[in-house]
């Protein structure tokens, strides 16, 4: 067993329109169908956890005998884990782009990430956030002064937006930005590199969420010029609880632990009074109090080495192959109408999110899945105020995060989600277009109810 990574490399082929899917799990799992018979499953809800690659799962179960505790242990298996743990936070800073004082922490989720940046942030810090960020980034915020801004619609607008919140601040306080890189109900891509320019001139720092724009696209933090990036393991083609928060270490070393506890001090000692004394690592360690989860770390490191031996310009290629093809298939039937902020023809990832007329969201995704085998999301994609804002409703309505309408064919007050990935094939997303035609050509073939608040095939 190699203290590294395994160097398995995947194939594609020299022409990146011709690049194949990656193998995941999952790819040959067989669903049945309420019209009867059985079809392979087409996985089409990447945005919220992405199948994982084979190979990472090869990677994984090559480790798991070795199984041991991390740091501190003197036996091999100890050692071993231990080396496997900091090489794989090596090789996310490589796939990142780390500077070199940039930090890499080990956390549960890109949720967890930014709650963990919000704890250290200092003293009278001001936030400045889109109104148009996922939940992760829009709620963490709690103990700081935040300024919500409106949802541009434009990249150019966005960033003269942030530019006109940031005016005449270049002596105020420290300050941070938090900015989506794709937005996980759009799949638009953001202005980044513009935005931290913008965020540097006005005095303030700036994070990024790429939990939807590193599986779909390279990011480099020196090249982008942002101060921290996070993201999650999960839609990484990672298959277990682990996240990234990587970028600069001088906030992280100042605060007091995100978590207190063993792993995050170097030396406790009782004082004479009574109380205790600690002694707090400046590492990345001073963030991950308590035995780590050695891996999903190593599963993250997996992922990243896969994505990076196939090629990104090989991926991205043939990704935005099928979102041509989803946008030309969905593009062919009036019916349906695709959510966007900037405009038809902006560049996106893998993720489209739409209303069909006449349909209920629920009852479309329920049919969807039940006489297609397709696996798609509805709802407001715990993105509400930006969901709510593109489709015309009211942004202050609080709604609930996946809940769906009343009753089948009630006017739509959320919306059908569709992504996808390194993983997909073809086969997938021409049936998913032909399966939306049909249904809104010809209807449902099998009645639906509602069921705990979401529709559901009557088998009664």
């Amino acid at each position: 067993m190699s203290a590294r990574p395994n160097a398995v490399t995947t194939t594609l082929s020299d022409d990146p329109a011709c690049a194949a899917p990656l193998p995941v799990l999952g790819r040959e799992v067989s669903v049945p169908l309420v019209t009867g018979g059985e079809v392979t499953y087409a996985a089409l809800d990447y945005a919220a956890s992405a199948p994982a690659l084979q190979r990472v799962w090869d990677d994984v179960a090559a480790y798991a005998p070795y199984y041991g505790s991390v740091h501190r242990g003197a036996g091999y298996l100890s050692q071993l884990s231990t080396d496997l743990f900091e090489n794989s936070r090596r090789t996310v800073a490589e796939f990142l782009g780390c500077r070199p004082d940039d930090q890499v922490v080990f956390t549960r989720s890109t949720t967890d990430s930014l709650n963990l940046l919000a704890a250290v942030l200092p003293a009278e810090c001001e936030v400045f956030v889109f109104e148009t960020e996922h939940h992760a980034s829009l709620l963490p915020w709690r103990d700081a002064r935040v300024t919500y801004l409106n949802a541009p619609r434009t990249p150019g607008e966005a960033v003269a937006t942030l530019e006109r919140a940031l005016a005449g601040r270049e002596a105020a306080g420290p300050a941070l930005v938090c900015v989506t890189g794709a937005s996980n109900v759009t799949g638009e891509l953001w202005p980044v590199r513009e935005l931290a320019a913008a965020a540097h001139a006005g005095g303030a720092r700036i994070v990024l969420d790429a939990a939807q724009l590193a599986p779909h696209h390279p990011v480099d933090i020196a090249e982008l010029e942002v101060d921290w990036v996070a993201f999650s393991g999960h839609k990484l083609y990672a298959p277990f609880g682990s996240g990234v928060l990587a970028g600069r270490a001088d906030w992280l070393q100042d605060a007091e632990p995100y978590l207190a506890g063993g792993g995050a001090s170097r030396k406790v000692a009782r004082r004479a009074d009574g109380g205790v004394d600690v002694d707090w690592h400046t590492t990345a360690a001073r963030h991950e109090a308590g035995s780590p989860n050695v891996i999903g770390v190593y599963a993250i490191a997996s992922a990243c080495k896969a994505l990076t031996d196939a090629g990104f310009d090989a991926l991205v290629a043939r990704e935005q192959r099928l979102v041509a093809r989803v946008r030309e298939g969905l593009a062919g039937v009036p019916e349906v109408k695709v959510l966007s902020l900037f405009g038809d023809d902006a560049p996106r990832v893998g993720v489209l999110s739409f209303v069909v007329e006449g349909w209920n969201s629920s009852h479309f995704a329920a049919a969807l899945s039940a006489e297609y085998g397709i696996g798609v999301r509805d709802g407001l994609f715990c993105a509400h105020p930006l969901v709510r804002t593109l489709l015309g409703s009211d942004p202050q309505d609080p709604g609930e995060c996946g809940a769906p309408e009343a009753e089948p064919g009630e006017r739509s007050l959320n919306a059908i989600r569709v992504s996808f990935g390194a993983g997909t094939p073809d086969e997938h997303v021409d049936r998913f277009v032909r399966a939306v035609r049909e249904l809104v050509t010809d209807g449902a073939r099998w009645n639906y109810r509602t069921e705990d608040g979401r529709c559901v095939p009557d088998r009664g």
